[in-house]
């Protein structure tokens, strides 16, 4: 870097006459009074000083400046930023004048401009350095930022920015704050916009939401969504492929531009881990055809679900739901019948106990609790034994089944912990609830009619006609509305207060368990002329959706279940475990831990933390970083126990092909930095523009003399010294 140096001075025709005109005049008197003296040298050397501070005096009224340049010695830079992110694999960029050939993709656009032959020309004048930047990587965007503050400063001497992209950028700062910085230092960015700013007709895959296990024998639900970019809505089969060989069709009704979500059902014949792969057939006008399938794993296993139902009388309602429950081989059933006014509970066979579970033990064994017409007192419930239901739905992710009836026991269950559990607010005007002697029927809500607990056909529209064909119910219990946090899967369709239709079926969650309240006792008339048909899935689906989290992971005496069950990549995992001791007590405290081993090969070991000592409950946090099948190690170091379980992450695709480019972008950076909008097929054009830039200016360092604190400490030494001068010889 070479360095040049000068004196400047900021002067007027005014300063510079008064300064000569001070300097004269001071020179004069000087020389009148040293002939005074008789030319005496001593009085001449006060004269000389008193003439050299008024020079100085003279000078500053010019604004002195001392000047330094430095000018760099090496050739200027040019950066060349190529956008490799997966969206710029879409195929919408035409050839000027060729509209009939077919388009090619954004990164084919803009390859030229990665090759180093295109920038021989330049190179005998600067330095050409290109580099690309957002790699491919899962669930990671595009970051425009980024790059462009990089090169401002990394690459020494830039002089200006050529960047080839498709401006889809959703990750890190807005880049126009790259660019204003980029104005400041006087840096043009030349931007290159590879793509089309109006989508492609496309069909695009977006979900597949496998459960994480299964059961044999039993249908699963496997939800999907699509997305469509066509102009006009269009019917499709959706095609299942199983890795053993089943292979399922689902006629589909896609809407325009919008998203569609529906669900295909698969049962499985045999246990063990499948992958399943759902594919949405190509569509005459589809432009894209690679992201029209997923996959997705799914365990499937031999269950056995216990449940126990509590109830007073053996009434209708209770009788059909213990036949139910009894004759389906996934579940054990324990009946506790405690029949108010006689000497002992009632019973009969083998799916009768006689007496409610003694210890947490037993009661931890349960995936699922009905309550029927029971409350407490009467040798009934008691307090303690509702602490102990409700804990074991708030710590263990039991279920819990209202099942009020005419009676109107379940009243005194509200001063209990149980009446935090409760999805509605019942009136407790009317304990005994309503009848009528003509039926009344249900009605589905949005979430019914989606939910799979109110599944009863296979297709929507089927599901809707076969509830409304339902026999009706007589007596409905004094439900008011419904509490907030719940979810309201179906109304009385006639019955209405001032809070609207009165809520009969209702969910919602309790701590890591779900609730669930049936408001009528006429589920057992679903039976008429179709016999279990209905009846006995409904009750199925409700002991599966309501025990399917606590079972998704378990050994002898350790559990482990996590929230949400279909983790994303970068989605915060909360973990819950329930750890028993070798006495099969739930373990008080411990030390707990789980080690995650990636699809990568990398481990991190998280510990948990116990939040529940009566029931050996531990809780812990994990964020995946990776997509695909995690291995998970669940170890107690009191017991010594462990188990071996894994989950699948999916991927999460912040970056999709098929997007329009954003051009607003790329012209806003190129306007702020003063640069140019340059079409990917002018490559002369770029390097024209980047010929054209002027040199750098120098690197300029001014020193402003005139107020400098090293000159102003002179002028008084000098002072100083005229005074001291001035008493030597006499003259004060």
């Amino acid at each position: 870097m070479s360095v040049s140096r000068s004196l400047s001075f900021l002067w007027t025709p005014w300063s510079l006459a008064l300064s000569i005109l001070l300097l004269l005049i001071t020179a004069g008197l000087g020389f009148v009074a040293w002939r005074r003296s008789g030319y005496s040298r001593s009085m001449g050397l006060l004269e000389l000083l008193r003439l050299a501070l008024v020079a100085i005096a003279a000078a500053m009224l010019n604004q002195p400046e001392w000047i330094e340049e430095y000018r760099p010695e090496e050739k200027p830079s040019v950066a060349v930023l190529w956008d490799a992110s997966p969206s710029m694999e879409t195929r919408d960029v035409v050839a000027r004048g060729k509209s009939s050939s077919s388009p090619q993709s954004r990164r084919e656009a803009v390859a030229p401009l990665a090759e180093s032959a295109s920038w021989l020309k330049l190179r005998e004048r600067m330095n050409v350095v290109v580099q690309p930047f957002s790699p491919p990587q899962p669930g990671r965007g595009t970051d425009l930022h980024e790059p462009l503050a990089r090169a401002l400063e990394k690459i020494q001497n830039l002089r200006g920015i050529v960047l080839a992209s498709d401006g889809d950028w959703n990750e890190g700062p807005p880049p126009v704050q790259a660019a204003a910085r980029l104005r400041i230092k006087g840096v043009p960015v030349f931007v290159v916009p590879a793509g089309s700013a109006t989508r492609l007709p496309d069909i695009e895959l977006l979900s597949l939401d496998a459960p994480t296990f299964g059961v044999a024998g039993k249908s699963v639900r496997i939800p999907f969504t699509i997305e469509s970019a066509l102009p006009r809505e269009y019917v499709t089969a959706v095609i299942l492929r199983t890795s053993d060989g089943d292979e399922l069709s689902k006629e589909v009704r896609i809407a325009p531009m919008s998203r569609t979500s529906d669900w295909i059902v698969w049962k499985p014949r045999t246990t063990g881990n499948f992958t399943l792969t759902l594919e949405v057939p190509k569509h005459g006008d589809k432009s894209l055809t690679d992201n029209n399938r997923m996959t997705a794993p799914i365990s499937i296993r031999e269950e056995k679900l216990r449940v126990l139902v509590i109830e007073s009388y053996p009434r209708w309602e209770y009788r059909y739901l213990r036949n139910a429950l009894s004759r389906d081989p996934g579940v054990d059933v324990s009946c506790l019948l405690f029949h108010p006014g006689l000497s002992k509970v009632g019973g009969g066979n083998r799916d009768y106990i006689k007496q409610f579970p003694s210890g947490l033990d037993e009661l931890s064994r349960y995936d699922v609790v009905f309550l029927g017409d029971v409350g407490t007192g009467d040798g009934q419930l008691t307090s303690e034994q509702c602490r102990l239901i409700k804990g074991l739905v708030e710590f263990q992710a039991s279920g819990l089944v209202f099942m009020p009836g005419m009676e109107g026991r379940q009243f005194s269950l509200l001063e209990t912990e149980l009446g935090d559990l409760y999805p509605v607010v019942l009136d407790g005007t009317q304990p005994g609830g309503w009848g009528s002697r003509t039926p009344n029927h249900f009605e589905l809500t949005e979430s019914g009619r989606a939910s799979l607990l109110t599944k009863l056909a296979d297709t929507q529209d089927d599901n809707t006609e076969v509830w409304e064909g339902l026999p009706g119910f007589q007596w409905y219990a004094p439900v008011l509305r419904s509490k907030a946090g719940s979810e309201v899967l179906a109304l009385h369709k006639d019955a209405v207060n001032e809070f609207g239709h009165l809520p009969l079926l209702a969910t919602r969650t309790f701590g890591t368990g779900k609730v669930l309240f049936m408001g009528t006792d006429g589920a057992w008339r679903w039976r008429k002329g179709v016999e279990d048909k209905y009846h006995y899935r409904f009750w199925g689906q409700v002991v599966r959706w309501m025990a399917y989290q606590r079972n998704m992971n378990k050994g002898e005496t350790m559990r482990l279940y996590y929230v949400p069950d279909q983790p994303k990549m970068n989605q915060t995992v909360s973990l819950h475990a329930n750890i028993m001791d070798r006495a099969g007590e739930p373990l008080k405290g411990g030390d707990v831990s789980a080690f995650f081993t990636a699809p990568s090969g990398t481990s991190e070991r998280v510990r948990f933390t116990s939040v529940g000592d009566e029931w050996g409950v531990f809780t812990g946090r994990f964020t995946p970083s990776e997509p695909g099948r995690h291995d998970v190690t669940l170890a107690c170091k009191q017991t010594g126990a462990t188990l071996e379980t894994s989950f699948f992450v999916q991927g999460a695709a912040a970056e999709r092909v098929g997007r329009p480019a954003r051009l607003e972008v790329l012209e806003e950076i190129a306007r702020v930095t003063r640069g140019k909008v340059i079409e990917p097929d002018k490559l002369d054009e770029v390097v024209r523009s980047l010929a054209e830039l002027p040199d750098p200016p120098p690197s300029v360092r001014r020193v402003q003399l005139w107020c400098h604190p090293v000159l102003g400490a002179a002028v008084v030494v000098l002072l100083g010294l005229f005074w001291v001068g001035r008493k030597v010889i006499g003259l004060v």
